[in-house]
């Protein structure tokens, strides 16, 4: 079947309403076309003064881009003739007050630090997060797609970076995550109702680009070349303004699609959408949900499309759209948005210097040299030569001696002129545009290298800062554009890391090492191991626990390892008996080759007990075996002490009982012989079988007592019958 080159087929089928996938894709195509349409109107206002100022940022000697149209056209020739133009001078300080931003951060990169959210994180699967995204950034060379983003924020307000996933090779489902570059922000349309400067809330954005029309056959061999995306937005020409006829422009459509569901809660603070397997697993087993309510939840959407074609499309894993923006100044004005950044106020100071230096130009460089002035007739015969004296170095230049002064005196030599001199002026103009320049941007003297009146590192460091200050509102918003990478790298990762496999993690030192992931674990970190107790393996899972993203500036690990270098090499010169406690460390700090070699046989020689806090540390492994066997063996004493102790309290409370009985028994005996003498045999007998009968209730009052001592039987009186009992 012939490929459809002009796209009237496609059209026509999707007007006619075609098949539910055509309906529905017309739907969302002609959404596509009505935003872009939506943005390229309201951006175009600022972007056309972000153009002007990325120009007038690489202005040149060359290309004269600082110089306005008409004051250059009036300047480069006159009648034609260009012998008599007068200079157009470009002398670019800009691009120096520029990198005195980028520069800096490039020294002190802003790093992402993940840190734990709440009870169910752990603080090394947070390492092993900042790991893996030093990882992404080293695959990806982050670094070049940080610094175009950086550099198009303080040039002309607005830079952008993407994130995206790749498959590891060819014979693998594994993907890897990667931050891509965007050169050209033009090329990037997004949301403009958006409130936060980075764009995390933006309902949708565009990324278009051209390609050549023999790769879109390639990738795309059932698609027209044709493309309706032909309304270019400013600054978003690309390729098509040379090879419009031989490009073909698409592009990639994110945008956030809702979808309104039942939320479940369950015994245990446990939740589930209603209508998912887990929801019907959890009324299986807990029954009626104990709270309901509605759920907006959000899926992003990304589609490759070539205006009212479909080429490409899937699910982005992420919760966020991947299109992250850098923003310099922002303003909005009258409901329209307007971006900046450090050349915006700085073009009219330019232009002056530019004109005041093309004006000294012309008086001193350009302008005819001084001529000769004598008397006629001193010349004659040696014109030539004194017509070409400004422009060929003659060795001497001759006269006639004899011309007289009508009285016959000599005529003196013919002299000089007096050359044109700049006045003081324009000198004084000059300097003016070019402190105008530096109180524009924010940035002084001190800031770009020049001496002054301070002499102290304090007075210098303060100066510094002012200028810092003044250009500060850039440095926070880039942490605030990588904050909201790191953000939607730790949404990322467990969702493209969700099945067991090996990661490759890189420390801050810039030392990688490889670890183990298992999605489906319960825990963060599973730790194996052995049978002395020492630690062989750890197993992450990064999706359990929720983490945050904050953002730490300062030098990068380079220049902090030579900062401790040099306080520890002064720590260590002051008290060289440290070296038996952090030489390791010292010698590890070092650029030279072998430096870690050493500083390994340096730990080896250096008492555990000071590096102790490696849980792999055999001896102390041992020590904690040591310390467990003895911990539980003292809760074994603890308990029989414990016994022994209840054992002895109520021996002395039956010893107690016992002797508390026998005085009874006493005063009894007692009271009997008081009022022997006056009893008669009955009452006698009478109580004498009320005790017995008692004692016999009592089940015998001998088998009560733990033991009887010999002493205690001794010293009981003998029951004496009356004497009446007795016959």
């Amino acid at each position: 079947m012939p490929q459809d080159y002009t796209g009237i087929a496609a059209a026509g089928a999707v007007s006619e309403g075609g098949s539910a996938k055509d309906k529905s894709d017309s739907e969302v195509l002609s959404t596509a076309r009505s935003r872009l349409n939506m943005a390229i109107s309201a951006l175009s206002e600022s972007r056309e003064d972000e153009l002007d100022d990325l120009r007038f940022y690489a202005g040149s000697p060359d290309n004269h881009w600082q110089w306005p149209a008409d004051v250059l056209a009036t300047r480069g020739a006159v009648q034609g003739q260009t012998i008599n133009a007068r200079p157009c001078l470009t002398v670019n300080k800009l691009p120096q007050h520029v990198h005195q931003v980028t520069n800096e951060q490039r020294q002190n990169r802003p790093q992402p630090k993940v840190i734990p959210a709440d009870d169910g994180a752990d603080v090394e699967v947070a390492e092993i997060f900042n790991g893996m995204i030093r990882h992404i950034e080293y695959i990806s060379d982050a670094d070049v797609a940080y610094d175009t983003a950086c550099e198009n924020q303080v040039s002309y307000g607005e830079g952008y970076a993407r994130i995206l996933t790749e498959y590891c090779d060819d014979n693998t489902f594994d993907q890897d995550i990667k931050i891509g570059r965007i050169r050209n922000s033009f090329s990037v349309y997004m949301d403009p109702l958006i409130q936060d400067p980075c764009g995390s809330d933006a309902r949708w954005c565009f990324i278009t680009e051209d390609i050549p029309k023999d790769e879109y056959e390639r990738q795309y061999p059932d698609a027209a070349p044709i493309t309706t995306l032909q309304t270019l937005g400013v600054g978003d020409q690309g390729f098509s303004q040379w090879m419009n006829e031989n490009t073909v422009r698409i592009a990639e459509y994110f945008y956030v699609e809702h979808t309104k569901e039942t939320l479940n809660l369950y015994p245990g603070n446990a939740t589930a959408f209603q209508g998912t397997p887990e929801d019907k697993m959890m009324r299986a087993q807990f029954g009626k949900p104990l709270r309901s309510r509605p759920s907006d939840r959000k899926k992003v959407k990304w589609l490759k499309i070539n205006g009212y074609e479909v080429l490409e499309r899937s699910d982005w894993a992420g919760a966020y759209i991947p299109v992250i923006r850098c923003v310099g100044n922002e303003f909005e004005v009258e409901g329209r948005l307007y971006v900046s950044g450090l050349v915006r106020n700085a073009k009219d100071a330019q232009r002056m210097y530019n004109y005041w230096v093309s004006q000294e130009a012309e008086m001193l460089a350009l302008a005819p040299k001084a001529p000769f002035i004598g008397y006629g007739g001193q010349f004659e015969g040696y014109e030539t030569q004194w017509k070409t004296a400004n422009t060929q170095n003659w060795p001497y230049l001759e006269v006639n001696p004899d011309v007289t002064d009508g009285q016959g005196a000599v005529l003196p030599l013919p002299q000089r002129a007096q050359p044109p001199m700049a006045s003081s002026g324009l000198l004084q103009a000059k300097a003016g545009a070019s402190d105008d320049i530096k109180s524009s941007t924010g940035q002084y003297n001190a800031a770009l290298g020049m001496t002054s009146n301070e002499r102290s590192g304090k007075a210098i460091l303060a100066r510094q800062k002012e200028s810092d200050t003044g250009t500060y509102h850039y440095v926070d918003n880039y942490a605030r554009f990588i904050r909201y990478i790191g953000r939607q790298l730790i949404d990322l990762i467990p969702k493209i890391y969700d099945t067991q496999r090996i990661a490759r993690i890189v420390g801050e030192d810039g030392e990688s090492k490889m670890i183990k992931i298992n999605p489906m674990q319960l825990e963060p970190v599973k730790k194996i191991r052995d049978e002395r107790g020492i630690v062989v393996e750890k197993i992450y899972n990064p999706g359990v626990g929720k983490y945050d993203v904050m953002v730490i500036t300062g030098p990068g690990f380079a220049t902090k390892r030579q900062e401790s270098l040099e306080a520890m090499a002064q720590l260590l010169q002051g008290n060289p008996d440290l070296w038996r406690v952090a030489g390791d460390l010292f010698v590890k700090n070092m650029d030279w080759p072998g430096a870690q070699e050493m500083s390994q046989r340096f730990a080896k020689v250096i008492d555990p007990a000071i590096i102790g806090d490696d849980e792999n540390n055999p001896a102390l492994a041992a020590a904690k075996q040591q310390m467990e066997a003895m911990n539980q063996e003292m809760q074994q004493m603890a308990g029989m002490l414990q016994n022994v102790q209840k054992s002895m309290e109520a021996r002395d409370l039956s010893i107690k009982e016992f002797e508390a009985e026998i005085k009874a028994y006493q005063a009894e005996t007692q009271r009997i012989s008081a009022v022997q003498a006056g009893m008669t045999e009955q009452q006698i007998q009478d109580i004498a079988m009320g005790v017995v009968a008692a004692a016999m209730e009592s089940n015998n009052l001998n088998s009560q007592m733990p033991e009887m001592q010999p002493e205690m039987m001794e010293q009981q009186p003998p029951m004496m019958p009356p004497e009446g009992a007795m016959q």
